[in-house]
């Protein structure tokens, strides 16, 4: 009689997503690594100048962006380049998506700081951090569910600022307002890349948008908060 018991296999969701070559893992890891050497580089003399031009509560919003960036980098390298396991990339993959909420609302946060004479400036602080807080939550307890609904809650939450188009032309720089524009506008576009599947090394240019943006809208905020204040 055969006491073997059947040999048990573990699903690994989203499995198929994960078959990229060599030579693609290398170049995603390229894009990450020269997008957080940068991240740290520019980030830090950021902060370094800031200290001396930025409010309190301007400050404190800079560091948190700067953080978030480099926050998203890390994660987004480690998931991405993990071996393709059970729990492991399925945990990382949570973090990583639930990630990006966290930079948008960072990303807007020190720009709508300026917005002091604007009654809806703190109202679209409020609904900012709250629709990402909601997305994190999604990501976190519901992962792998509205994956196509959660593209267009990213790119939702990221252009609501246009109900603030005007306050924003009006109180900040007119270079500030180009790069974050610009930024926005190079997410945009990088999210059709990360939906082609079929590219290869569709994921390495998609990440490498997601370098530009953030520095273009570290940039905006380096114009606002420095390069304005002298």
């Amino acid at each position: 009689m055969n006491s073997a018991r059947p040999e048990t296999r573990i699903e690994i969701p989203f499995v198929g997503r994960w078959h990229y070559s060599r030579a693609e893992m290398i170049a995603d890891g390229i894009v990450h690594a020269v997008g957080i050497v940068l991240a740290i580089a520019a980030g830090s003399a950021f902060l370094a100048l800031a200290a001396f031009h930025a409010g309190p509560g301007e400050y404190i919003a800079a560091i948190f962006y700067v953080v978030s960036l480099l926050t998203v980098l890390s994660i987004s390298l480690t998931y991405n380049l993990w071996p393709v396991s059970w729990p492991a990339k399925w945990i990382l993959r949570r973090f990583d998506h639930a990630a990006i909420y966290l930079l948008i609302a960072a990303t807007y946060t020190p720009f709508l700081a300026q917005l002091q004479n604007s009654a809806l400036a703190v109202p679209m602080i409020v609904v900012v951090w709250t629709a990402a807080a909601t997305g994190i939550a999604i990501k976190m307890f519901l992962p792998g569910r509205y994956d196509r609904l959660a593209i267009v809650f990213y790119l939702a939450i990221g252009w609501s600022g246009v109900v603030l188009a005007g306050p924003l032309v009006e109180t900040l720089p007119t270079t500030s307002v180009a790069l974050l524009a610009a930024g926005g506008i190079v997410y945009s576009c990088g999210v059709i890349f990360f939906a082609w599947k079929g590219l290869r090394f569709h994921n390495a240019v998609w990440h490498g948008f997601v370098v530009t943006g953030a520095g273009l809208h570290l940039a905006a905020m380096v114009d606002c908060l420095v390069v304005n204040r002298f």
